[in-house]
């Protein structure tokens, strides 16, 4: 029997990070399932998905812990299988000019509507034209089917004038 964890890690960006990460695991006869990692502003941040057996759990765990010696700080759940209610995945795009505050008010709107935040990675660019910052957004969400998806449109639209939403199903 295995027990699936999820891993949080971050650190400051240095090379064989990830390998120290993937010999801990592999040392305790874990199976790296699945993983999302970045580096950002000198940062390195990530989240993977384990297996590991039912054994091995508390001594990978303390050797996890033990990163924290080598400036890398991890965090271990325990991941659940639950049953959930069937959702339908979309892909939001947004673009707008930037400003303080456009996270929260998307985010606002599709809490308000009962979406939930799957992904989703931000960025600011130059506007083509000007020197002034484009803030643009890719997510994936998860909407229920009796989600009004015209409502949450509406609702992302009339945030601001500029705002451009483009909802497409993932699929």
């Amino acid at each position: 029997m295995t027990t699936p964890l999820v891993i949080t890690v971050m650190s400051a960006d240095k090379p064989g990070l990830v390998e120290s990460l993937a010999q801990t695991i592999n040392r305790h006869g874990g199976n790296w399932l699945e993983s999302r990692m970045a580096r950002m502003a000198g940062q390195f941040a990530g989240i993977l998905r384990v297996d590991v057996p039912n054994d091995q759990l508390e001594a990978l765990r303390v050797d996890l812990e033990g990163l924290t010696a080598q400036g890398i700080n991890v965090q271990v759940a325990i991941s659940g299988q639950a049953d959930e209610p069937q959702q339908r995945t979309l892909q939001l795009s947004l673009v707008a000019n930037d400003r303080a505050g456009i996270v929260h008010e998307v985010s606002r709107v599709l809490a308000s509507h009962g979406v939930n935040v799957e992904s989703l990675e931000t960025e600011c660019t130059p506007a083509p034209m000007s020197a002034d910052l484009l803030f643009k957004a890719r997510a994936l969400l998860g909407v229920y089917p009796q989600t009004d998806l015209d409502a949450l449109r509406d609702a992302l639209e009339n945030l601001t004038d500029d705002l451009m939403v483009e909802l497409q199903d993932a699929d």
